[in-house]
C-alpha cells in the first residue's frame, strides 16, 4: 500500500519537533510556584508533557505507522520464519 498522501506522517513529525521544543523549558528552572499548594511548577509541566509525548505516539501509530514493516513481518510468518 503506497500512500501518496503522507500528510498524517508529516503532522506526527511536526509534533515531534514542537515536543523536542518545549522539552527545553528554560522558563521554570528557577520558577518556586506551587501548584495546589504542594505541585512544583516544573514538575506539574513535566507531567502533562508526558501526557502529550504519549498521545502524539499513539498519533503516530495510528496514522503514521508503516504498512510495509507490518507486511514483511506477516509475509516472514506465512514462510514458516
Amino acid at each position: 500500500m503506497n500512500r501518496s498522501n503522507n500528510t498524517p506522517a508529516k503532522l506526527v513529525w511536526l509534533g515531534v519537533i514542537v515536543l523536542f521544543v518545549l522539552h527545553q523549558d528554560l522558563w521554570f528552572w528557577s520558577d518556586r510556584t506551587l501548584l495546589f499548594g504542594f505541585l512544583p511548577v516544573g514538575l506539574a509541566y513535566h507531567a502533562l508533557y508526558s501526557i502529550a509525548a504519549a498521545v502524539l505516539w499513539a498519533l503516530a501509530v495510528r496514522y503514521a505507522w508503516p504498512q510495509r514493516i507490518e507486511q514483511w513481518a506477516s509475509e516472514g510468518e506465512a514462510d514458516g520464519a
